[in-house]
């Protein structure tokens, strides 16, 4: 967060900045995937992980509250797609992903924050309603 007006841009949200670095980490992971993998898992684990922040980016522009929750919703559905795939990663033995599993909850527990935040309407974000 950047001073004490709240975020001014998505890049400040610390809840887009983990996910961020948790889409990235997806990427790195997936590159060691069977290649028949390509279209599959891998295709689709990066998919949902971009999912997260972007949809945290387009919510903080949203005006009314419901449009802010509905976008940081999907940004938490996004995030147990992404749980799953970690787990059957984990069951093909592809990769032992219990950090990035550790990494999607701390994202996952970020984000409930600003949900609150939005549903009380506080000062987290700078333009209220």
């Amino acid at each position: 967060m950047s001073g004490h007006n709240g975020a001014m841009k998505f890049e400040d949200l610390i809840v887009w900045q983990k996910s961020h670095a948790l889409v990235l980490k997806i990427y790195r992971l997936t590159q060691s995937f069977p290649r028949d993998e390509l279209f599959g898992l891998t295709s689709q684990m990066r998919r949902v992980a971009v999912s997260v922040p972007a949809n945290i980016a387009e919510g903080f522009k949203r005006k009314g509250k419901a449009d802010k929750l509905r976008f940081f919703n999907i940004s938490q559905a996004s995030l147990e797609e992404v749980r799953y795939y970690l787990i059957l990663t984990n069951d093909l033995d592809y990769a032992d992903t219990k950090r990035l599993k550790d990494d999607l909850d701390e994202v996952g527990r970020i984000l409930n924050s600003p949900l609150r935040c939005i549903k009380n309407m506080t000062r987290y974000w700078k333009n209220k309603e």
